[in-house]
This record gives C-alpha cells, sequence and structure tokens, in this order.
C-alpha cells in the first residue's frame, strides 16, 4: 500500500516545507509548522479539473480576450439589505465572490449573516448552513430578533460533500457558511479546524461559488490577538475579507475591510447591537461626538478619515507626574510608538518637555485610527492636558507632524473641513495645504505650517 503523503504549512504565511522545522525560513515565526497530509492523486485528475475551471461563468477562457471587450454588464451587484454592510463591500455583493467575515466570540457575525439571510431569502434564493448550531437555535435566535423566517433553506451538517451536493441540486444565489472552521472533507485525515481541513474546504467552496456565480458567506474565527484563525493561505483564496470589531463592553461594532477585490479597502461600517440585532449608523460622527457639556482639558475633536468618508472623533490625553524612573507612554485606538515620536518632537520644535510624565492617550468609542492624520490633534491635546487648560469647544484639528515640526498636508483636506462645519464646528487648525479658497460658512479655518504656529493658534 502507498504511503501517505504529508508536508508542512506555516499557518501565517503559508509556505510548504518537506520537514518540520522549529522556524518557518519564509516569515521567520516560530513554531507555525503544522503537519497537513496529502491526499493521493486520483488518476486522470488533471484534464477534467483543467476542462471544469472553464465553466467558471465564461471568465477563463481558452482564447485570449481584449480587456477593452470584457462585458461588465454581467456582474450586477445585489444589495445586503444593509447600507453599512454594502459601504464596507464596495457596493453590495457580487455574484461569484467569496466573502470572509471574521471577528471575536459575540462581535455579531453570525447574527448580521442571519439578518441578511432572512431579509434577502424574500427575493432570493439562499441556504444557510450551520455548523455549530442546530436548526432550533438558529430558529430561536431568529424569533427574537424578530426576523422573517419564511423562505430561508437552513441546513445542519459540516460536511463539504454534502454542503455541494446540497447546493448543487438548490442552486442558490447565496450560501452561507457558518463556520468555516467546522466545516470537514472526508479526503483528509486532520480534524475539523486544522490547517489541511480549513484550507481545502475553502478552495472546495470557493471552486464552486466561481463556477456557479454564487456569492460565498464564510464565518472565520480570530486567535487572541485579533488575527484569522487557519492557514494564511485562507485569505488569499477569497475575494473580500472583513473583520466585525467591538467589546462586549460597548454596543457599538465597528466592520473594516481589510481585503477587497471589488473596492477600497480600510472601509468602515459602523453598526448598533440593539435587542432586535445589529442596526446601521448612517451618521458615525454623532455617536463618537457624545461628549459631556462642560469641557475638560485634554479633549479634542479630529476628523480622520475611513475608506471614502470622513468621521468626527474625540481624543483624550492625560498627562500626569510619573513616580517611577521610566515613564509610561499608553495609546489606545493608536500606535503607540507614533506617540513617542511626537512627544520628541514637541519637546523639540514645541518647547515642552514631557520626559518627566506619564502619557495616556485614548480614541473614544473604540475606533481604531490608522492614519497620520491625528498626529497635530494628539500634541494638542497633550499640550492642554500638561497645561491644565481646556480647548474650545467648537474647534477641530487634523494634519499630520513631521520630524522638523513642520505639519504637512493629508488627503480629502475639504471634504474633512465640510464635514466639520456640517456638525457645527466653527474652529478648525488645518495644514495650510488643506485650507481652502473660501471657507465654510460660519467656520473660521486657521492654517499652519509648523508645530510652533499651531500652538500660537491656541
Amino acid at each position: 500500500m502507498a504511503k501517505a503523503k504529508s508536508a508542512f504549512v506555516c499557518t501565517e504565511c503559508g509556505a510548504e516545507f518537506r520537514k518540520w522545522q522549529g522556524q518557518c525560513s519564509s516569515c521567520k515565526e516560530w513554531n507555525t509548522l503544522s503537519e497537513v497530509r496529502l491526499a493521493p492523486a486520483r488518476p486522470g485528475a488533471g484534464a477534467p479539473a483543467a476542462a471544469s475551471r472553464g465553466g467558471y461563468s465564461g471568465a477563463l477562457t481558452r482564447e485570449v480576450v481584449d480587456l477593452g471587450e470584457v462585458d461588465l454588464s454581467e456582474v450586477p451587484r445585489m444589495t445586503s439589505t444593509f447600507g453599512e454592510f454594502d459601504r464596507v463591500l464596495g457596493g453590495g455583493l457580487v455574484p461569484g465572490s467569496a466573502v470572509l467575515l471574521g471577528g471575536h466570540p459575540g462581535a455579531g457575525k453570525s447574527t448580521l449573516l442571519l439578518q441578511t439571510a432572512c431579509k434577502l431569502a424574500q427575493t432570493r434564493q439562499i441556504i444557510y448552513v450551520t455548523g455549530e448550531e442546530s436548526l432550533s437555535q438558529v430558529a430561536m435566535r431568529a424569533h427574537r430578533l424578530q426576523l422573517p423566517t419564511e423562505g430561508l433553506k437552513m441546513l445542519a451538517e459540516t460536511s463539504i460533500e454534502t454542503v455541494l451536493a446540497v447546493a448543487e441540486r438548490e442552486k442558490p444565489d447565496i450560501l452561507v457558511i457558518d463556520s468555516i472552521q467546522t466545516m470537514h472533507l472526508e479526503d483528509i485525515a486532520s480534524a475539523p479546524g486544522g490547517v489541511a481541513q480549513v484550507r481545502e474546504s475553502a478552495a472546495a467552496l470557493t471552486r464552486f461559488a466561481k463556477q456557479s456565480n454564487t456569492v460565498l458567506l464564510l464565518v472565520g474565527h480570530v486567535t487572541k490577538d485579533g488575527t484569522l484563525a487557519g492557514p494564511k493561505v485562507l485569505e488569499h483564496m477569497i475575494d473580500a475579507s472583513l473583520l466585525l470589531e467591538g467589546g462586549s463592553d460597548s454596543r457599538f461594532r465597528t466592520l473594516r475591510g481589510q481585503k477587497n477585490r471589488f473596492g477600497a479597502v480600510n472601509e468602515l461600517g459602523v453598526f448598533a447591537m440593539l435587542e432586535q440585532g445589529l442596526k446601521e449608523v448612517k451618521n458615525p460622527s454623532a455617536i463618537f461626538l457624545s461628549r459631556n457639556e462642560e469641557q475638560a482639558p485634554g479633549s479634542l475633536v479630529m476628523v480622520v478619515w475611513e475608506g471614502t468618508r470622513p468621521i468626527l472623533v474625540e481624543v483624550q490625553a492625560l498627562v500626569d507626574e510619573s513616580a517611577l524612573g521610566n515613564p509610561r507612554r499608553v495609546a489606545v485606538g493608536l500606535d503607540p510608538n507614533r506617540l513617542a515620536m511626537l512627544l520628541a518632537v514637541l519637546n523639540r520644535h514645541g518647547g515642552l518637555f514631557t520626559g518627566d510624565q506619564d502619557v495616556f492617550l485614548n480614541v473614544v468609542g473604540g475606533v481604531k485610527v490608522l492614519e497620520t492624520s491625528a498626529d497635530l490633534a494628539v500634541l494638542l491635546a497633550v499640550v492642554s492636558s500638561l497645561q491644565n487648560r481646556a480647548l474650545p469647544r467648537e474647534l477641530v484639528v487634523f494634519g499630520e507632524v513631521g520630524l522638523s515640526g513642520e505639519i504637512r498636508p493629508v488627503p480629502s483636506g475639504q471634504e474633512r473641513i465640510a464635514e466639520a462645519a456640517k456638525h457645527g464646528f466653527t474652529r478648525a487648525i488645518v495644514p495650510r495645504a488643506n485650507a481652502p479658497k473660501k471657507s465654510p460658512k460660519g467656520m473660521d479655518v486657521i492654517p499652519v505650517d509648523k508645530l510652533s504656529d499651531a500652538l500660537d493658534a491656541l
């Protein structure tokens, strides 16, 4: 009998090796290689596979085609019934696409997809496959959320062969898999959730979606550090990777696009978790700006750009005398290393020393700011707390700070100023290159070139 072959796959980068080793030579991570048993090749498996790929919606053919002659009218998008969900997807669900939705336990992944499936089932053919819950548990949740249950076809199954057989017979428009970590193939001798099972199960489902023009929605688990569980190659197979974030102490959830072949990445959608499930928040700035009537030192509003729209969020700074030899630098929602760099710029070009002070920074609402437009607002909030003087309530700030103390422009400056004016702000400190030729009605825009100019403007 032929000996079963196996390979070792890195769970971080997806690199394959013939033998086990402690460190992956590709991504330099330690103890990330897992054994994957390779299924024996079936006789004549190569030719039919190449022939079957030609049936993928006419996308793969045996003849070259001029790119300008490709007809885009054959790929219409369908709405998910959630405007925020459609925004993150790039305009809606694309037929034949594979979308992976990840998040921590309790974030609302299954709730979001169940709400979407129940609403779309009134006009579309949908199969919801659950491998973690029984049908009665899903029905209880749908009843609690007061969702329409007629028309949604359910399947409690973990076998990929059975799921594909049912999908071939029913021919759904949308196929929901909850979750990919519970699915398994009979030919692979490993437990569900392993590297081999997750990779091959996702590959089989994605192949079916491409060939049948079915929208595939996968639920994925994440590890304790927030990364997607399973092999890294899983993210390369799919068309869009979305992450649903939100702590158990907050009723707001943010849906962020990490990869999207059909739209912009880092697009942000905001939802509120209510008794009736997730409800989209169409004006996130109004939520993140729910401040107290009395303005406190160290509090300032900044304008960040998320995907294709500006969002106003509040940043809070607390500067206190340190009792330790090494003062602490803590940033929640921002990069701590960038905070340390900005404090050095403040000392060198602003004349304010914080080397003996503990500096704590927090972005209100649990928003993670990934761009550099928050630099100027962070420094002005730190100065406000250090001097124990509150900043004007109607002030909004944005701008990137360079190592030489210059204030650099940021993208979409006009749209940021217009968003601030729409929410009632009357003063704005912005980079000079972002200052409009004509300020919005009722707003005083103060352009600055250097950090010292911004401090003087306060």
